[in-house]
This record gives C-alpha cells, sequence and structure tokens, in this order.
C-alpha cells in the first residue's frame, strides 16, 4: 500500500478541469487507497485512492474524490502532462501519474470488464466490475484515448466500440447514472447510450460506484454544437430570416422534444410517480424564492425583475398539485448528443453538487422541459456574444440580435408542440393532442422553472464570466414582462 503526502494531491488537485473546489481555500484531510490493479509486467501497476478534501471558507465542508494513479520506476516522459509526483515505496522512488491519461494503465480497467463477461461480475484487486450486456464481447486490444472538454469526470473511449466515465467526485450509494442508465437499457431506450456495465467497490458498508462503461456513440455531435452551429448559420446574413438562412433549428428540436417524451415516459413505467397536492407547489414556490433573494446580493442586475419573478412564484404556490417522478435533472443540450439514429440524451447524474439522496428524489418533468427551453435561448446567446465588436459588423448587431430571438423562438416552439403533443394522457398533465400552447397552470409552472434555471445561471455567469451575465438577464426581463 502506497502512502501519498497530501501536499502532493493538493497541487495536483488545482490544476485538473474536474476539481470543484478550485478557488477556495482547501486541503487534504485523508488518503485512502480504495484497490490495486497489477500491471502484466510491461506496463504500470495502478492505485485507485479516495481522496478527502476539507474547505476551510464560508461554505464549509468535505468533499470525496476519486483519483486512480499508474505508479512506474521510471520517468515516463510520453506522459508528463499528467504527472502528479513522486513517493518512496520500500525504499524506492516510484513516479505517478494520473491513469486515465495512459493507456496501459486504462488496460486493466478494460481487463477487468472482460473478465465480468460470463458471469455478469469480476472482483479484481479491491474493485468490482459489473457487466450488464453479455452480448457484446470486448476486444482486450483496444486502445483508451481519454476525452477532452469535460469538467465535473473524466471520460475516455475505447477505439469506436466504448466510453468509460470515471466519477470523480463521489459519494457512498447508487448513482443515479448507472441507475438510470441501468432501466432504460432493459427497457431497451433508444434515446440513450447503452450500458455495458460499471465498477463499484464496498467503503464502510456501503457501495461506492466509480465508473461507467457504454456505448460510444460514433455518429454523435453535441447538441450544444449542433444548435449554435445553426445559430452562426441563420446570422451569416441577418437580412434574410431564420428559414430563408437555412439555419432554422425547428425539425430538430421537434425531434428532441418526442425524445425527451418517451424518454419521461419510461421513467415513469419504471420508476415511482405519484400526485402530490398543493403543499408541493407551496414548498416549490418558496424554495425558488429563496433561490431568488440568495442571487441578489451576487447579482444586483436582477434587482428590476424581482418583484414580478416573486409573482410568478406566488403564482405557482396557488396551483392545486404537481406531478412528479424520476427525471434528468439537470438538462439542457450539453447533455444530448445527435446520432445518425436520432437524439440520445446522456448524463443523468443529476446536479454533481447535491447529494445523491436529492438527485434521486421525485421532481416534475417539466423541470426538464424548462432546463431545454433555457438552453435553445442560451445558444444564440452564446452567439450573439461571440459576434460582439467584430470589425464592420456592429451595425447589424441589432438585426442579429432580432434573427438570435427568431431562432430561439422557433426552436422552442418546435420543441415544446413535438414533446407536449407526445405525451400520453397518463402523463404530465397534457393529453396526446396537445396544443403547442400549454395550459396556464402548466405555463406558470414552466415560466417558473424558467426563471429559477435563469436565476441560477445569473449567479454562475456573475462568478466565472462576468460578460455573459447578459444572457440569463434577457431571459429575466422576457419572463417578468409576462
Amino acid at each position: 500500500m502506497t502512502s501519498i503526502d497530501h501536499a502532493l494531491l493538493e497541487g495536483y488537485l488545482v490544476r485538473t478541469r474536474w476539481f470543484g473546489g478550485k478557488g477556495r481555500p482547501f486541503r487534504v484531510t485523508g488518503v485512502r487507497e480504495l484497490a490495486e490493479l497489477p500491471g502484466d509486467g510491461h506496463g504500470p501497476d495502478v492505485g485507485v485512492y479516495l481522496v478527502t478534501v476539507e474547505y476551510q471558507d464560508a461554505e464549509d465542508g468535505t468533499e470525496l474524490y476519486q483519483v486512480p494513479l499508474a505508479r512506474y520506476e521510471e520517468i515516463e516522459d510520453r506522459h508528463g502532462h499528467a504527472y502528479v509526483g513522486s513517493v518512496q515505496v520500500d525504499g524506492h522512488e516510484r513516479h505517478l501519474y494520473d491513469a486515465v491519461h495512459d493507456r496501459d494503465a486504462m488496460a486493466l480497467w478494460l481487463r477487468g470488464f472482460i473478465a465480468a463477461e460470463a458471469s455478469g461480475q469480476a472482483d479484481v484487486g479491491g474493485l468490482r466490475f459489473r457487466r450488464v450486456s453479455a452480448g457484446l464481447a470486448l476486444d482486450p486490444d483496444l486502445r483508451s484515448s481519454p476525452l477532452t472538454g469535460e469538467q465535473s469526470n473524466s471520460s475516455l473511449r475505447f477505439d469506436d466500440t466504448a466510453i468509460m466515465k470515471l466519477f470523480r467526485k463521489v459519494s457512498p450509494g447508487v448513482n443515479p447514472d448507472i441507475e438510470i442508465h441501468d432501466v432504460l437499457t432493459g427497457a431497451g431506450s433508444e434515446h440513450i447510450a447503452e450500458l455495458y456495465g460499471w465498477i463499484e467497490t464496498d467503503i464502510d458498508g456501503e457501495v461506492l460506484q466509480l465508473a461507467m462503461l457504454q456505448e460510444f456513440l460514433s455518429t454523435a455531435a453535441d447538441g450544444f454544437e449542433l444548435a449554435t452551429g445553426s445559430v452562426r448559420a441563420a446570422l451569416v446574413d441577418p437580412e434574410l430570416t431564420v428559414i430563408e438562412s437555412g439555419g432554422d433549428f425547428g425539425g430538430e428540436a421537434a425531434r428532441l422534444g418526442e425524445a425527451l417524451a418517451e424518454v419521461h415516459a419510461a421513467l415513469r413505467e419504471r420508476f415511482p410517480s405519484e400526485r402530490r397536492g398543493q403543499e408541493a407547489t407551496t414548498r416549490l414556490a418558496r424554495a425558488m424564492a429563496e433561490r431568488l433573494d440568495s442571487a441578489l446580493p451576487v447579482v444586483p442586475e436582477i434587482g428590476p425583475y424581482a418583484a414580478r419573478l416573486r409573482a410568478l412564484y406566488d403564482a405557482v404556490a396557488q396551483l392545486d398539485g404537481l406531478q412528479v417522478q424520476r427525471v434528468h435533472g439537470d438538462l439542457h443540450l450539453g447533455q444530448t448528443l445527435r446520432t445518425a439514429h436520432g437524439w440520445r440524451i446522456v448524463d443523468f447524474e443529476g446536479e454533481p453538487g447535491r447529494p445523491f439522496a436529492e438527485r434521486t428524489m421525485l421532481d416534475s418533468p417539466w423541470r426538464d422541459v424548462a432546463g431545454m427551453l433555457r438552453s435553445f435561448s442560451y445558444a444564440p446567446g452564446v452567439v450573439e456574444m461571440s459576434l460582439v465588436g467584430r470589425p464592420g459588423e456592429d451595425e447589424q448587431q441589432e438585426l442579429r440580435g432580432e434573427r438570435a430571438k427568431e431562432w430561439s423562438a422557433i426552436a422552442r416552439e418546435h420543441f415544446l408542440h413535438a414533446y407536449t403533443a407526445a405525451l400520453e394522457p397518463a402523463g404530465a398533465g397534457s393529453g396526446a393532442d396537445a396544443p403547442a400552447e400549454l395550459s396556464p397552470p402548466l405555463r406558470t409552472l414552466v415560466d417558473a422553472y424558467e426563471a429559477d434555471k435563469a436565476v441560477y445561471e445569473a449567479i454562475y455567469e456573475k462568478r466565472n464570466r462576468p460578460s455573459w451575465v447578459a444572457i440569463p438577464l434577457v431571459a429575466l426581463e422576457r419572463i417578468a414582462a409576462g
């Protein structure tokens, strides 16, 4: 068992994309080795560590992070970007590298999944590898490549066969991303990436789930990138309408609405769901109002809209009830992939900052709908921000703004119409022949969820990208205006 200096890990964490505590005073207070994966004699062995981080600021608390480290006797220049540091093991120096960036190290994870193919489970070095689809035979020669751009976890692909998401911030208990994918894979859902298996261990009498292996969607395009590309096409010549420019996203938005409705229906059938009375809408309205109050000191620009937003939340409190079920919980275009066979919805993990018990709570499916509607407003906002101040374009800025609003309105309308039309009578409150216009109570609920999401976005942008705070503020102005 390798002992690792806490200061070494502190220096490493702040260099990663996935560490959620950057910018906050913290210290590593514990390092626990969960497993040791023995090497094959040619590559490294790997230690999987559970690192406890304790914060010393106004938001005091602790977090657990998974850190798998490949251990070498010699310096490996090819992995220099993933170098963590060195430790002494039995009087010998060993060099540590982030295992996700090491193809030889990741081959040990692949071997674990292969070992589990026959019986559905294999125990390797302290990790339990679980398999779902025995029909997929993994090739031991598959090569891993880490994916870029992810913020809170680390993902890598095994050629064009599978993708493994390694959870960085972890909590004891069943991870909702694994739980929901397991159920929807068993249901044969066409709107997710099929689950192949996952990795877990036991800690202090509880299960700790560390990674999941899924189908790799080789033809997939990121939903947000697809949308912003469409917006850019619509703004090339702002004197043309969105339809005339070829930048119309309405058809794709409609297909995404249908996909979400089918996923919601599958979740409703296979997990608990219920209708709650007015006490539920009262609690919801109170929570939204409290978030607004907390946001005002951080983003005082929300102030002109606060009274009308509170009136909207008061209207939510007067609704006669709420249909709740398992939902995605953090849905936006960045959680979708467009493949040659249609839309796929990914990352059912929920908000990583919340404990599992909260992420798995039943909620209204209209929260997911509102999250996607916000995304259809965010995409044109991001593109507009990128065009501000470009030489020779300032005089067309107002016209571009009108086209951006047009793009958003088309996408939102098509998405909402397709979603509501796909709902069954037993669903979230609308029949299969639902019109594009929501009933007044549903419109109130969706507007409130949108406003609540925009308040959250305003806080995030104020703290991280102050120049972008105008994007959620525009939404709050629109919603407040009714």
